[in-house]
């Protein structure tokens, strides 16, 4: 069951328990690390409020609600630390004794000292604790498998992490948490999917796993912006594997990254490109009607990239698909390819030139 905690004792920025609590000018009590960023950002208002600080603002200490929230909780809550020891930080996560306010401090403050500190990253999975902290994962409490999936993320930035946590099991419980995650954790779930798949072993291991890529399909049709937005960076990046484009169409990926497409999320062209290099993948394309005037409007308004790709999903629909270059001809493309010849992107240039070629030989045909 997870903890429940009275609303007054979770910061109003966090949304987490509090264990530095501060009142501001306004009166409003906030947990100090949160405020202090939110002061350190330049802002000098209130978050609530949004009335006027005092000049400098003044952080004073809630003591009360300090004591409440220590003797609520049974234990005392964990005092900040200038320079907490890493050792320490670590026992209390693999303790299961350890109370679940001390854990989340653990995790805290270890997935800080993870993000700039290779040695930490590497004490930590040295230690044993990794299983630990994938059982925080499984957590029913919210806290508890955000802090434990940020603390991943931060532990899979080295290369050797990345293949050891796999070995740990780190896939199943990403995969359970992309699928049924609390709060942002299907997101950090996400990319910490992204982060892992950058070694080429991990891709197919990732890919092969039972519901890893059907699950980002999911989060790519139901997830809110941020969470379609990481499943698709996922997606690409397993799918430069070629086993796992034929799994994403499978999967139906392509009329969801088209839909993502449409509505603006252009790293779902990035997919698409990438799944139009599989016979399975251009057939579901030509099939969806509509799809090509969603790759116009990239040609004409996105990124370098999103132009990028477009460009190679058009080369490849047209090379399998005497319909499309028609339509292609026909809808002026031929002429957005001469006017980005001169893009400053090389493969912008190159994916425009051979489309030129591509459309040139079709007409020629058609010709004679």
């Amino acid at each position: 069951m997870a903890t429940q905690f009275p609303d007054d004792f979770k910061c109003p920025i966090s949304l987490e328990i509090m264990s530095d609590p501060v009142i501001l000018s306004s009166g409003h009590t906030f947990d100090r690390s949160s405020i202090q960023r939110w002061l350190d950002a330049g802002h000098r208002t209130c978050p609530i409020t949004k009335l006027p600080l005092s000049e400098p603002p003044s952080l004073i200490p809630n003591h009360a609600l300090r004591s409440l929230i220590s003797s609520y909780t049974l234990v005392p809550l964990p005092q900040p630390h200038a320079n907490p020891d890493p050792n320490s930080l670590i026992q209390t996560i693999v303790s299961v004794s350890s109370h679940l306010v001390c854990k989340l401090d653990s995790l805290d403050q270890l997935g800080r000292l993870c993000k700039r500190d290779s040695s930490i990253r590497r004490r930590l999975t040295e230690s044993g604790a990794v299983s630990a902290v994938l059982n925080c994962v499984n957590a029913d409490d919210t806290s508890l498998q955000a802090k434990a999936l940020h603390l991943l993320l931060n532990l899979s930035l080295d290369d050797d992490n990345k293949v050891g946590l796999v070995a740990e099991g780190v896939v199943g419980k990403l995969v359970a948490a992309v699928r049924s995650g609390y709060g942002d954790s299907r997101a950090v779930a996400a990319t910490v999917l992204t982060s892992l798949a950058v070694v080429e072993v991990n891709k197919a291991t990732i890919g092969a796993y039972p519901k890893a890529i059907s699950g980002l399909v999911g989060l790519l049709r139901a997830g809110n912006g941020r969470e379609r937005k990481e499943a698709a960076t996922a997606l690409f990046t397993l799918c430069s594997f070629a086993d796992n484009r034929v799994r994403a169409v499978e999967n139906r990926a392509v009329p969801i990254l088209i839909q993502n497409a449409s509505s603006g999320l252009e790293r779902a062209v990035e997919v698409l490109g990438l799944l139009a290099k599989c016979a399975e993948g251009r057939k579901e394309m030509l099939d969806y009607d509509g799809f090509l005037e969603i790759l116009i409007f990239v040609l004409k308004n996105g990124s370098s990239r999103g132009v990028q790709y477009g460009l190679l999903t058009i080369n490849l629909l047209c090379s399998c698909s005497e319909r499309m270059c028609l339509e292609v001809l026909r809808e002026g493309i031929f002429e957005i390819c001469l006017g980005l010849l001169e893009d400053d992107n090389e493969k912008v240039r190159r994916n425009a030139k051979n489309l030129i070629q591509v459309l040139q030989g079709k007409n020629r045909r058609n010709l004679s």
